[in-house]
């Protein structure tokens, strides 16, 4: 049996591009070079037939380490919470006062970006603090 040694993850959405240059700048991602032949991917959108422009979008972790994120045009719209929804670990290691203040941070940085702060999940005994948020699309995810 072969072992999966990459994978990636695929995000529904209506503007495939605008929301992968928001996760890339959450993430430090890049969008990758275009295919061989096209100079650009504005001009290999184009060659493409008129449904299928604008479609599709990804980008990548420059590093090579965390997975590729794939975007995909749907015609419906978010409806429901995340069945999945990513973590963005900034406050890994820190407890308490300066856990919150990296959490409120990298917060405010996002919220900029167009994300939004949904609640902040307070630290209970077992669980460290998090706070929820939603892309520009309504996705949730978490600063934990």
């Amino acid at each position: 049996m072969a072992l999966v040694k990459q994978f990636q993850v695929t995000f529904d959405c209506a503007e495939p591009e605008r929301v992968a240059r928001f996760w890339c700048e959450v993430l430090g991602y890049v969008v990758p070079p275009p295919p061989e032949g096209f100079a650009t991917w504005d001009d290999f959108d184009r060659s493409l037939p008129p449904e299928h422009q604008g479609s599709a979008f990804a980008c990548i972790d420059p590093s090579g380490v965390g997975p590729r994120l794939f975007f995909q045009r749907v015609p419906e719209g978010k409806v429901v919470k995340n069945r999945l929804h990513l973590d963005v670990r900034v406050g890994t290691g820190l407890v308490g006062e300066e856990r919150l203040a990296t959490l409120e941070a990298e917060c405010a940085r996002l919220v900029a970006l167009g994300a939004v702060r949904v609640r902040l999940l307070p630290a209970d005994g077992n669980e460290e603090s998090c706070i929820v948020m939603q892309d520009i699309e309504g996705n949730e995810f978490c600063l934990d």
